[in-house]
């Protein structure tokens, strides 16, 4: 159960940093910070963005895809990007 609930925390921590990167995006975007605010927000952006990359990166490897075997039977066995073409 403690599995679950940080998997929520981490869903919720990847929304509210991906809303706080879409907010530095659109102020750097509009031009009116200062240049030392806009390289705060900019190195704030490259923090963000790791920290999305990784818990999707986490959420990528927990992924399993069904498959049926020859003789029908089922298995779960690890989503490869490779098996999406």
């Amino acid at each position: 159960m403690a599995g679950e609930n940080n998997s929520s925390t981490s869903i919720a921590d990847f929304e509210k940093s991906l809303d706080e990167l879409e907010k530095l995006v659109r102020d750097l975007e509009q031009g009116e910070l200062s240049l030392e605010h806009s390289l705060a927000a900019f190195e704030r952006g490259v923090k963000l963005t790791r920290d999305c990359q990784s818990v999707l990166k986490s959420a990528e490897q927990r992924v399993e895809q069904l498959v049926q075997n020859s003789d029908g039977s089922l298995e779960t066995r690890p989503f490869s990007a490779d098996d999406a073409n």
